[in-house]
């Protein structure tokens, strides 16, 4: 039998907060969805200002890249380069950068999703997070 670290409250609440900062350091209004490894929403913050539409958007970015082990932005790249039937795959509809795995130890224990700004910026903000556990 394998062990593997999970996510708690207090990694969680350090994700948001780095998340956050970032966001607020270059005035981008964005969501930000953190979720366990089996992409099940541990928090969700949206910024003021920030399209209501982006919170789905960054939990599903989030769920994304917790079910398939990457960055959500590998399937953006797939169906881009025109693996379109990639569209068609059940569960993940955050097939957008801006979902980053969490690794701990070699091992997927959730991801951070952002949406509200670019694609390369919620990125930045999901992986400013990611950096800060």
């Amino acid at each position: 039998m394998h062990s593997k670290a999970v996510l708690t409250q207090t990694e969680v609440t350090l994700l948001l907060a780095a998340a956050r900062a970032q966001a607020q350091a270059n005035q981008w209004a964005v969501s930000i969805a953190i979720v366990d490894d089996g992409g099940h929403p541990l928090a969700l913050e949206r910024l003021d200002g920030c399209a209501p539409i982006s919170a789905y958007i960054a939990t599903e970015k989030a769920r994304t890249a917790a079910l398939g082990r990457r960055e959500s932005k590998a399937y953006e790249d797939m169906i881009n380069g025109g693996r379109t039937a990639f569209l068609s795959v059940p569960v993940l509809s955050g097939t957008l950068e801006g979902g980053v795995p969490v690794i701990v130890d070699g091992q997927v224990v959730g991801a951070v999703g952002v949406s509200g700004v670019k694609a390369e910026q919620d990125a930045l903000v999901a992986k400013a997070a990611v950096a800060a556990l």
